[in-house]
């Protein structure tokens, strides 16, 4: 099988055998992913938060100790 065909051949395929997702379908897929980037990224951001707090916490708590 020659490169030529092999590009013919997949060409056709994409065009004809593919189906391809709706348009709707694509919009409300970006929606989903758009609203769990979102939701995630508040979720890191709280987490990064706490836990920036607890270390603060922590390490004031050990240099007082030892002063």
């Amino acid at each position: 099988m020659s490169l030529v065909n092999y590009i013919k051949d997949s060409f056709y395929e994409f065009r004809h055998k593919v189906e391809w997702p709706k348009w709707a379908d694509l919009q409300q897929s970006a929606v989903v992913v758009t609203v769990s980037t979102v939701l995630l990224s508040l979720f890191t951001f709280g987490v990064d938060e706490l836990f920036a707090k607890a270390i603060r916490n922590i390490l004031t708590l050990l240099i007082n100790l030892f002063n």
